[in-house]
């Protein structure tokens, strides 16, 4: 990878603009946020763990925000990867598209109910990992069905869903929708976070 195609490193006054973004949507979306800070680092690296980046070549990415766990899976991702995140908010869609330069990323403005069709248009085979920090405890069950069983059927058979909750609530659904559910803590964030290996 050249360095042109590196993601871009945040310069301070990107970063402050990155916080104050996030905490305007926080006060405005707070169910849809959970905190008023994005993840912390100590949270992106157990989450991102299981992660084999030699092999990985597709994966996706639901709420992205203001791109914290992005930057991250970029720095790692294997130069002939492809990230796509899907994100409902159009204020963070639009941070993305000005903030991070990246060949390899796909911005989707859309919901994590469409990730078949979308890796289905942007003609990409099966995901190797779904990464999730979407609110699964404050979305209407139906939804959270639909978005759960589709992340399943998007994934390749050896493929995993990681998934980051400030809630234990989505668990039971984890555990009927999926064949294997590993549970994991953070405690250095705000809040403490949940995090769930799962296997299809």
């Amino acid at each position: 990878m050249t360095a042109q195609d590196r993601p871009s490193v945040m310069a301070g006054s990107e970063r402050r603009a990155q916080l104050s973004l996030f905490a305007r949507n926080f006060f405005k979306h707070p169910r849809m946020l959970g905190s008023i800070i994005p993840s912390s680092p100590y949270l992106v690296r157990r989450l991102l763990e299981p992660v084999d980046w030699e092999r990985a070549r597709v994966i996706v990415e639901y709420g992205p925000g203001v791109g914290t766990i992005t930057r991250e899976i970029l720095s790692r991702l294997h130069p002939e990867a492809t990230l796509v995140v899907l994100e409902t908010n159009e204020e963070f869609v639009d941070f993305l598209q000005r903030s991070i330069f990246d060949p390899r990323l796909q911005i989707i403005s859309g919901s994590a109910e469409t990730i078949q069709a979308e890796l289905d248009r942007l003609g990409l085979p099966a995901a190797d990992y779904v990464v999730a920090g979407i609110p699964f405890s404050t979305m209407p069950a139906e939804v959270r069905e639909r978005i759960l069983e589709g992340s399943r059927e998007a994934l390749l058979p050896e493929g995993a869903m990681l998934v980051y909750q400030f809630s234990p609530k989505v668990l039971p659904d984890l555990r009927q929708v999926f064949s294997a559910v590993e549970c994991g803590f953070e405690p250095i964030n705000i809040p403490p976070a949940k995090v769930y290996f799962c296997r299809p």
